[in-house]
């Protein structure tokens, strides 16, 4: 019983560093947070597949990223728990090998664009005088995150998948 619990945190442990890890990287490059974010780290959002140690590794490496990488207050918050429910619906979409790709993109673009609209202050985005900010701003963060989570963590997923029960062996 205790040797899972280590396990479990540990695994948990681990997700979040690399989450953190890959975000810095992501961010060196420029990639992290302009208007299409490419976080090599949004990749990892697939794990609650493999281990429910994901659902929280996840979202305590979001939260440490956001701050790491000077995110405001709103963002930090929302963005975070944005990830972790994206992670908890994941967990339940996992003998969806397609489907559990997609709560990370649909979660990101409905909370990020409020962030960058209303907590960054992006200027409005108008199209024959219509403000459509947050539309546009949904289909930025969307293309990001399909790149991130439905391209790159699927071909993770497919890799995982070959190795689960050496990595994975508790759950």
């Amino acid at each position: 019983m205790r040797n899972k619990k280590v396990t479990f945190i540990v695994q948990a442990a681990v997700i979040a560093a690399l989450y953190v890890v890959l975000t810095m990287l992501a961010n060196a490059l420029g990639l992290a947070s302009h208007t299409i974010q490419v976080r090599f780290s949004e990749a990892l959002c697939i794990l609650p597949v493999f281990t429910t140690a994901a659902i929280p590794g996840l979202w305590i490496g979001c939260v440490i990223a956001n701050l790491m990488t000077g995110a405001i207050i709103w963002d930090i918050i929302f963005g975070s728990l944005a990830t972790l429910v994206a992670a908890l619906v994941t967990y339940k979409l996992r003998e969806h090998k397609f489907l559990c790709t997609l709560p990370p993109v649909i979660a990101n673009m409905i909370v990020v664009p409020f962030i960058l609209r209303y907590g960054y202050g992006i200027p409005p985005v108008y199209l024959k005088g219509i403000d459509v900010t947050i539309p546009f701003n949904a289909l930025t963060v969307g293309i990001g995150e399909v790149i991130s989570v439905c391209i790159l963590g699927s071909i993770l997923l497919r890799v995982l998948q070959k190795y689960r029960s050496v990595i994975f062996k508790n759950d």
